[in-house]
């Protein structure tokens, strides 16, 4: 089995939009550490969160709900 390492829509739109994980850290106050496990896929925003990030970046909620990279392999993802 690869090791692949997952696409991640928070990251991915930070840098878009020019923000940093500190910024979107004093936002919502929470730590940055929060937000580096967001962009690494080792925990998730809940619900709420993930509304309150789309509304810090002006985009919709579902924006941030994509699985995998825009022109990403699809073969790989189905089952």
């Amino acid at each position: 089995m690869r090791n692949r390492t997952k696409y991640n829509r928070i990251k991915a739109m930070l840098a878009l939009k020019g923000k940093e994980n500190g910024e979107l850290a004093k936002h919502l106050e929470v730590s940055t550490f929060t937000i580096s496990k967001w962009c690494t896929n080792t925990r998730q925003p809940s619900i709420v969160q993930l509304y309150q990030i789309a509304a810090y970046l002006n985009i919709p909620p579902r924006e941030l709900l994509e699985p995998e990279q825009p022109g990403a392999d699809e073969s790989s993802s189905k089952i």
